[in-house]
């Protein structure tokens, strides 16, 4: 292996790059031979300026997040940087690429900064639940102010180049070659006598002492329950009561209460799950073109997708009308996407030249990938693959866009199962990070691997499952409605349900949800279900809304009424009447009902589904359902994920619950999943399973 920091000599310029792929993330390692080469240069009586640089793409992308969980280890970060500012030669930073938290605080405790045009320098730590912890919180606001420091800090957002410029945190752009621009400006500093500019030296910026309580009163409420953001916001306001190292000291007890924190837990238990295991890379067939099928909101959505991730694509409808009307919303959608600087005006113009409009299915037969997403019918979808089976390349991926129905049916069509795969998209496509990828019964190993590869180049977050009715997610989320559903006609309001679900931290409530994405979408799905229980009250609500032409925003009415469609949303008489009659029609005595029991029953209704989920192998991980869930549905990401939040309850309170429900409501929708009941009767949890089938499947191997 090579050493993590290498030395190499310049004529009077020492420059020093750290190498650790694949982003330099400051390990043990590095840090230990990071302090090591400063102190030697510093020595060296031959070295009169040093420049500090990443080999690869960036800089320092942050801390190693592994070591987090681990007792802390000599020489710590801290320490680190206070020996860089401290070298008593020039240190400049050569910047570029993702330069985050710990890397963007080492590039602070340089001397000076020049940039490449990509730089993307930020501190993310509020992301983990965390804070910047080695020095960010009282340097930044020296070069930034405290504006831009408070902002950059709890949003977790990066700046680029010319921000950082403005801001004052870069000193100068490198517009040639990076290294060779450091040196140059490196020797010209030592070559002039420049002394070192430590920033812990440089005067604080005015503050006032209501500043960081006005700010942190800005935040969302939701932000201020944290524990990140308002340590955040106490660690800047000790920068600027207290002198520099009282300061750090206090940002450094702060850092660890967030470290310690059940929330920051949860936060990095899915920073891993989102990085977890994935097919293997080297089967992946290449993807140049695409073919969508379908120009509705998911189509567009999916062709925007693609394009903006350097794909192209042939968007096809048969209807004149609805194709000029799906690549309208893509072309404006990439437009408004530069309008907010999400993209380059250049990339933009780019991806508008990726879409292609077709009318005829022939269109896509080159394609070297191709997304059904027509109408949600079986028999639609079959027909479609009949025909994409005997049209497009033997080598083509084909995949469905279903949210419910059999993968195992719809690749069955087309004559080439091995070929088929499902690539569940979540609306608005072009916005929504996740993406479920179904394993037929007969997927080959190298069409999973193409979807996993695509989803992964377009920006999403892609996670495997098996195929049932609803997949993971979808087949989850009749569990959690089912309960929402039963409570309305048990007496509790859609708004009262929407609060406490909020409350607890869902992005929105699952009635909310429900006008939202459309009332009529799920009705139909439920009339295509073969196997939809009989029991009279499921989701009885919802459908009698529907039945009414009730769809949610886009009508003005759903479980809310709006004052125009998608505008502000109120509670509607007209709908507590209506919950009233359908209880009464089907004898359900109504009650009142506290937020307590509205949320122990859909969360743990949500729990116990993946429980069982797990035991059908439909998911290969529980931290698989957390990733799908915080990802696709609104879960709360300080909570981890429905499995990770019961692990964090306690299974053995959260199968008693269970029990409790079932006296009170019927053994039919509450009977425990058996990994459930086994797990908690060991007072063990879904983590401690996980770990150990992945060592056991370790050994085997």
């Amino acid at each position: 292996m090579s050493a993590p920091v290498r030395i190499e000599r310049d004529g009077e310029v020492a420059v020093v790059t750290v190498d650790n792929p694949p982003v330099n993330a400051l390990s043990h390692a590095v840090r230990a031979a990071l302090l090591a080469a400063i102190e030697e240069l510093d020595a060296d009586a031959a070295v009169r300026a040093i420049v500090l640089i990443g080999a690869g793409r960036n800089f320092i992308a942050g801390a190693d997040v592994r070591e987090f969980d681990a007792p802390p280890r000599e020489p710590m970060l801290p320490g680190v940087l206070a020996r860089l500012e401290a070298c008593g030669k020039p240190v400049v930073a050569a910047l570029a690429g993702p330069t985050l938290g710990g890397g963007a605080e080492a590039a602070l405790a340089c001397h000076f900064r020049c940039a490449a045009a990509d730089l993307q320098l930020g501190f993310p730590e509020v992301n983990l639940g965390l804070l910047p912890g080695a020095g960010g919180t009282v340097r930044l606001p020296r070069l930034a102010g405290w504006q831009p420091a408070l902002e950059m800090m709890t949003s977790g957002k990066p700046v680029g180049r010319d921000a950082a410029i403005g801001h004052g945190i870069v000193d100068r752009p490198a517009d040639g070659e990076l290294r060779a621009t450091a040196v140059e400006w490196a020797r010209d500093l030592a070559s002039r006598g420049v002394a070192p500019r430590r920033v812990r030296e440089l005067p604080l910026p005015p503050s006032r002492p209501a500043l960081f309580e006005e700010f942190l009163l800005s935040l969302p409420e939701a932000a201020r329950r944290l524990p990140a953001p308002p340590r955040i916001v106490e660690a800047l306001a000790a920068a600027a009561m207290l002198p520099f190292d009282a300061a750090q000291a206090r940002a450094r007890t702060l850092f660890f209460e967030c470290l310690n924190s059940q929330e920051s837990r949860a936060l990095r238990h899915l920073f891993f799950a989102e990085r977890g295991a994935q097919p293997d890379r080297a089967l992946a067939r290449p993807v140049a073109q695409a073919g969508v099928l379908g120009s509705g909101t998911m189509g567009a959505g999916i062709a925007i997708a693609l394009a903006t991730g350097g794909i192209g694509v042939t968007l096809v409808d048969a209807k004149a009308e609805a194709l000029a009307a799906g690549l309208g919303r893509v072309h404006s959608a990439i437009e408004g996407a530069a309008r907010k600087g999400r993209i380059s005006a250049q990339a933009a113009s780019a991806a508008r030249e990726r879409v292609q409009g077709a009318a005829a299915l022939e269109a896509v037969a080159a394609c070297d990938l191709v997304i059904e997403a027509v109408y949600e019918n079986m028999a639609v979808k079959q027909e479609v693959f009949a025909k994409l089976g005997a049209l497009c390349r033997p080598d083509s991926v084909l995949a469905t866009n279903t949210s419910t129905l059999d993968v195992d049916a719809i690749a069955a069509a087309s004559g080439r199962a091995a070929d088929v795969v499902g690539m569940h998209f979540f609306s608005p496509a072009n916005v929504m990070r996740l993406v479920e990828i179904v394993r037929g019964r007969e997927s080959s190993r190298p069409a999973l691997a193409t979807a996993h590869a695509v989803a992964r180049r377009i920006g999403k977050v892609a996670v495997t499952v098996g195929n049932c009715f609803g997949f993971v997610g979808n087949r989850m989320l009749y569990a959690y409605g089912r309960e929402k559903e039963f409570m309305l006609l048990e007496g509790a309001t859609p708004e009262r349900i929407d609060r406490a679900l909020v409350e607890f931290g869902m992005a929105m409530g699952p009635n909310a949800v429900g006008d939202l994405a459309g009332l009529d979408v799920g009705w139909q799905v439920r009339r295509e279900w073969a196997g939809k229980p009989d029991d009279p009250r499921f989701y009885r609500i919802s459908d009698r809304l529907a039945e009414l032409g009730r769809y949610g925003q886009k009508t003005g009415r759903g479980f809310y009424r709006y004052g125009a469609p998608g505008g502000q949303r109120e509670p509607d008489p007209e709908v507590e009447m209506l919950i009233r009659d359908e209880a009464a029609r089907l004898g359900v005595a109504q009650r009142e009902i506290g937020d307590e029991e509205i949320v122990g029953r859909c969360i743990f209704a949500l729990v116990n589904e993946g429980a069982a989920i797990l035991e059908e192998g439909i998911a290969a991980s529980p931290a698989d359902i957390d990733v799908i869930w915080c990802n696709g549905y609104g879960f709360p990401r300080h909570r981890g994920g429905p499995m990770f939040h019961a692990d964090a309850v306690g299974l053995p309170k959260v199968l008693a619950a269970i029990r409790r429900f079932a006296a009170d409501h019927g053994e039919r929708w509450w009977t425990p999943a058996a990994l459930l009941v086994t797990l908690a009767e060991r007072e063990s949890g879904f983590g401690a399973w996980q770990a150990a089938r992945a060592e056991a499947a370790g050994r085997a191997t």
